[in-house]
């Protein structure tokens, strides 16, 4: 055996990491071959054959699903069909044989059956249509579901309508044609007029309607996109029809029924918009034909002063709310201002003006206010316009001069009865006043909103009706008349101890002290003053007499000390005072000279009041008496039991005549507690009365009041009153003369005249001929002289 090394070969390497293998390259030219190779032309026609019996699978399923029926082929596999021919076949053809058969199975078998040969109404042929669009709509889901594949693909590449979209407009196509001929014969006319027709219907409650009928229908023309192109317009004009038939019927009802069937009829129309989901531009196209014509062509109804007059004067609140809302929405409630204005002047210068009720006429002007503010507070939404409306015209009313000279005072009325209002209410608290005026809930709740106690407790309740007073007060522009007869009813209440509250009293002179400041209520403060003094000076009075030699006296003295600059004036009468109380009366003041050098007293017994025991036959009665009446009774202590005394024998005894006399007479034997019996029975006294003690008298009460009297204001009494307010505005008139033309030197007639009027428009309001009188009056008395057309002032 020879190597390779012998044979003269180098040594072979193998690698032993390789697998062996069979492969010998090859550097030659390569040849494919095919075994089992058909021809072309069998494969083509294969293809071909399957398109057509897909596409005619899917004519069929069309057919059947149309028919109503579940096709033969599985869903499966008509969708793997679609989805073959829109890869490799013809998905133009497709569509296009999807769209030819809808339209005519629309046209050909849906169009006949809603049609219903011609005879259909406009109601069958809303119910045909919208039954054979649910119809429709179901099948719409199956055909997608079929052709879905070309739906994503195929449509959406060549910017084509979707299947489902392309069915809504071949079925808008049918009912809706394009052709303007066509159309007026069509379907979508009758569709259109039917769904109105039920609106109608509904709106005339001509018949029962089924509320899912019209909701469907009116959401079928949405999807059908002809609402807005032919549904809205017609139903609009329709509305239009109905609305003015509407206002027409009811416009010659009254205003309360007019509102209320408007209000009613609005209500309905806005609910139905909801109800059956029209849409909202057409909600307020119809909202806004309402108004114009039930609202704004009907303004010169619903503002007439006459009518609302009616409305406020009921107190028609719900009314008057719709009405406000009626006209808010439609933007002319502003126009409501002038007739609620016309309303408070007239109605309040009805109040000031009528003398057989003057003495109710602060409580009928807050009774009105009261109705007004109600009306501000829950009809007009608490419209300030409305507010400052209220307010101008009370300020106006309550200071017209012609409404207020039928009283021939020759100053404020209403001044001097919101003074006795007020007094009304600081003697007998809220007892004294209508329901009406007191708070309500809403009053309550407002008030603790607001951080104030509520009014539901009787002081705070008092306390506002006493702002409520000054709400008047403030309107006044002179204020010379209540101040006069403010302290002259308060000076009663203190001297006779008939304050309700002394709190009540103290806080409202508070009130007039913010109102017109300090100088105002100088002389009401000092009254107040004056009482506490007094009470003072009868501590010391007693201290002084039990400190006398002198026996103890039965009587009770108790003596007030007024100030004369501060409390009004009394006429001095002259009474014959049981010898016992004249002593007593000396005494004080005896003592009251000795310790106030200086000082004179003057007795006032007008103002005097006391305490009587009376023994009857029934038991003892405390009576409770003014001085003039305790004068009298104490004269029938010396008449036999079966005795009388004369009117002329008591006018002898007591010192009294004439109406003081009458007056005292009168309440003793012809008021509700006869102590004493007239003879002959009457109202009326008269010289020639005799008069007996009335020992079968009796009361439920232990302490009887017979002394009102003192608290009533005698005709006498008020005419002076008013005298000296007219005398101390003539003197106020006379100084703001002579202050204007010593700043001045010289002026002109109307220039004086104006400056007057402005300077004392707060005492009181002031004729120009007033003014030019004491211009008169002045020149007489040389302070001024007249230079032509003009005054100098004299120093």
């Amino acid at each position: 055996m020879t190597t390779a090394k012998a044979r003269g070969k180098l040594p072979e390497t193998v690698d032993l990491t390789q697998t062996p293998s069979a492969f010998k390259p090859y550097s030659g030219s390569k040849k494919l071959v095919i075994k089992n190779l058909r021809a072309p032309t069998g494969r083509d026609t294969q293809v071909a054959e399957y398109y057509k019996r897909t596409e005619k699978e899917l004519e069929d399923s069309l057919e059947a699903v149309f028919a109503g029926r579940t096709p033969n082929v599985p869903l499966e596999r008509l969708y793997r069909g679609v989805e073959d021919v829109c890869r490799k076949g013809d998905p133009a053809k497709v569509y296009q044989m999807l769209k030819e058969r809808i339209d005519v199975h629309l046209q050909r078998i849906v169009l006949p059956r809603i049609q219903k040969n011609g005879h259909a109404s406009n109601l069958d042929t809303v119910k045909s249509t919208l039954a054979e669009w649910k119809i429709w709509n179901t099948q719409t889901i199956l055909i997608r579901s079929t052709f879905s594949y070309l739906d994503r693909t195929y449509l959406l590449q060549k910017n084509l309508a979707s299947i489902n979209d392309m069915a809504i407009q071949q079925f808008r196509k049918m009912a809706f044609p394009s052709q303007s001929q066509a159309y007026r014969n069509s379907v979508g006319v009758r569709l259109i007029a039917g769904v109105c027709d039920l609106v109608e219907h509904d709106r005339r409650g001509i018949d029962q309607i089924e509320p899912a009928l019209l909701k469907d229908s009116i959401m079928m023309l949405y999807v059908l996109e002809v609402y807005v192109k032919h549904f809205e317009p017609y139903f609009l004009e329709q509305s239009e029809r109905y609305l003015k038939e509407f206002g027409e019927a009811w416009s010659t009802s009254s205003l309360k029924d007019y509102i209320l069937v408007c209000e009613k009829l609005l209500k309905k129309e806005d609910y139905r918009c909801i109800q059956f989901n029209l849409d909202s531009t057409t909600e307020k196209q119809l909202m806004d034909s309402a108004h114009a014509h039930l609202i704004t062509n009907y303004s010169e109804k619903l503002l007439s002063g006459g009518n609302l007059a009616k409305l406020l004067a009921d107190r028609e609140v719900e009314s008057m709310k719709a009405l406000y809302d009626l006209l808010r929405l439609s933007g002319i409630q502003k126009k409501m201002k002038d007739p609620w204005c016309d309303y408070i002047r007239s109605t309040g210068s009805a109040i000031l003006s009528d003398k057989d009720k003057g003495d109710q006429m602060v409580l009928r002007l807050l009774e009105l206010r009261r109705s007004l503010d109600l009306m501000i507070r829950d009809a007009f939404n608490k419209d300030e316009d409305f507010l400052w409306g209220m307010r101008d015209s009370f300020g106006k009313f309550m200071n017209d001069r012609k409404a207020a000279s039928c009283w021939d005072t020759g100053t404020s009325k209403i001044g001097e009865m919101i003074a006795k209002y007020i007094d009304m209410l600081l003697r007998g608290g809220l007892k004294s006043l209508p329901k009406e005026l007191l708070s309500d809930v809403k009053d309550r709740a407002t008030a603790e909103k607001e951080g104030q106690a509520s009014t539901g407790d009787e002081d705070a309740e008092l306390d506002r009706q006493l702002d409520q007073a000054l709400e008047l007060f403030r309107f006044i522009e002179g204020k010379d008349a209540f101040e006069a007869f403010y302290k002259k009813d308060l000076a009663r209440r203190l001297l006779m101890g008939r304050s309700a509250s002394q709190d009540a009293e103290r806080n409202m002179l508070t009130k007039l002290r913010g109102e017109c400041g300090a100088n105002f209520t100088h002389n009401l403060e000092q009254m107040f003053k004056d009482q506490e003094l007094g009470k003072d000076e009868m501590e010391s009075f007693k201290q002084w007499r039990q400190g006398s030699a002198e026996r103890k006296n039965s009587l009770d003295l108790s003596v007030m000390i007024l100030s004369a600059a501060a409390w009004p004036t009394y006429p001095d009468v002259r009474l014959n005072l049981p010898d016992e109380v004249a002593t007593q009366i000396e005494r004080f003041d005896k003592y009251y000279k000795n310790k106030h050098t200086g000082r004179a007293l003057t007795w006032k017994h007008s103002l005097a009041h006391c305490s009587l025991k009376g023994i009857f036959a029934k038991g003892p009665k405390e009576l409770l008496v003014s001085a003039y009446q305790a004068v009298v009774l104490m004269m029938f202590n010396s008449v036999p039991t079966d005795g009388f005394l004369a009117y002329e024998q008591i006018a002898t005894g007591t010192g009294l005549s004439g109406g003081d006399l009458d007056r005292t007479l009168q309440s003793l034997a012809c008021g509700k507690a006869r102590v004493l019996t007239k003879h002959p029975k009457g109202r009326d006294v008269k010289p020639t009365d005799t008069f007996t003690f009335n020992k079968t008298f009796t009361d439920p009460k232990y302490r009887v009041k017979i002394n009102q009297i003192q608290l009533k204001e005698t005709k006498e009494e008020n005419k002076a009153t008013h005298e000296r307010i007219a005398q101390d505005r003539r003197f106020e008139t006379q100084a703001a003369i002579v202050r204007i033309m010593k700043s001045r030197k010289s002026m002109g007639h109307s220039d004086l005249v104006a400056e007057v009027i402005n300077l004392t428009k707060k005492r009181g309001s002031v004729e120009p001929a007033a003014i030019k009188k004491e211009i008169e009056s002045l020149i007489e008395k040389d302070y001024i002289e007249r230079e032509g057309n003009s005054y100098v002032y004299l120093a």
